[in-house]
């Protein structure tokens, strides 16, 4: 059973040099993503995170709401491992495949084929299990000799479609996601779709930040409102998309 626990999870961005840099003047300013502060050591940092505590269970499609800054992105990253929260304690359980940072771990100066095996890897796939799914990345991304190139030399719409291609060759148990992926052409977005749409059917856990309200109501069984940092409420996604609209 795949299950993800956050239990007052805190994170800050310190920024350093901050009086060089004229923020003096900007502490406890409100700020998009939460609120500038400076400790009594005088260091200023940016409290992207405060105090969430939230259970998602097996089954669970939660869609994140909130204005822009409000700490979506930063909450799917803690969740995804990108980031370790200094204050609180997150336990997940289960196979995570995140696809805010599709082209993480990959690297520009390899060749395509070897970037298949990098971020399949980088993703927890066994080196034997990414070699055995080179064949079927390599047909649903249509750039046939150009996986021979290095990766810098691709355009940016190949590079999302090898890795988007790579991110949704296996089927986690959650999955991580920051608003629907837009890859490439129409033919190719179409056939993007559709295995974005099985592989969110086949995951356990779903987690998304979007703006759609469609998007979520078709997609998600609970909602979570984010603001400044903090979590606003969470439940039915009607009633949290009524008290989004009330606050902006």
């Amino acid at each position: 059973m795949a299950s993800i626990t956050l239990d007052r999870v805190t994170v800050d961005f310190p920024i350093y040099n901050a009086k060089k840099r004229s923020l003096k003047s900007e502490i406890f300013r409100r700020t998009v993503g939460g609120r500038i502060e400076a400790n009594q050591d005088s260091r200023v940092s940016v409290m992207a995170l405060r105090d969430i505590s939230m259970q998602i269970n097996d089954g669970d499609r939660l869609g994140l709401i909130g204005r822009n800054g409000a700490g979506k992105s930063t909450l799917l990253r803690v969740l995804s491992g990108v980031y370790e929260p200094p204050i609180g304690r997150t336990v997940i359980s289960g196979t995570v495949s995140s696809l805010t940072d599709i082209a993480m771990g990959m690297d520009p100066e390899a060749t395509g084929y070897e970037n298949i095996l990098l971020r399949s890897v980088f993703l927890g796939v066994s080196v034997k299990q990414a070699h055995a799914n080179v064949a079927e990345i390599e047909e649903f991304t249509g750039l046939g000799n150009f996986l021979k190139l290095p990766m810098r030399t691709y355009s940016s719409g190949m590079m999302v479609r090898l890795a988007f291609a790579i991110s949704t060759a296996v089927t986690p148990e959650i999955l991580i996601m920051d608003e629907l992926i837009g890859a490439g052409d129409a033919a190719f977005f179409a056939k993007a779709e559709e295995r974005l749409n099985r592989l969110i059917g086949s995951t356990r856990i779903l987690v998304i930040a979007s703006h759609a309200d469609t998007m979520l109501q078709r997609l998600c069984n609970k909602a979570a409102l984010m603001d400044e940092g903090r979590l606003q409420m969470i439940g039915p996604v009607d009633e949290v998309l009524a008290a989004y609209q009330a606050m902006v």
